[in-house]
């Protein structure tokens, strides 16, 4: 279940409370019964390390793609031998 930050617009009081997303966002201050808003905050989803797309897989990709295309095959060097 998401966790959401409210901030009361009469007290200042901040706070987080845990819910269903389909539930309703809270209305009132659990402190001063003030209206709330729900605020926007930053998700605690991090990419770090090796291994993602951007920093490992394009490169090593192409790298490989280069060297095959650079090197001719053991095949091709028997036939241009054998001539």
């Amino acid at each position: 279940m998401p966790i959401y930050d409210y901030k009361c617009k009469k007290c200042g009081y901040r706070f987080e409370k845990t819910q269903k997303i389909t539930e309703s966002p809270i209305r009132r201050c659990p402190k001063c019964r003030g209206p709330v808003s729900r605020l926007l905050s930053p998700t605690a989803f991090i990419l770090k390390g090796s291994g993602w797309y951007a920093t490992d897989y394009a490169r090593k990709g192409k790298e490989k793609k280069i060297e095959k295309e650079d090197k001719p095959s053991a095949a091709k060097e028997e036939k241009k031998e054998k001539k």
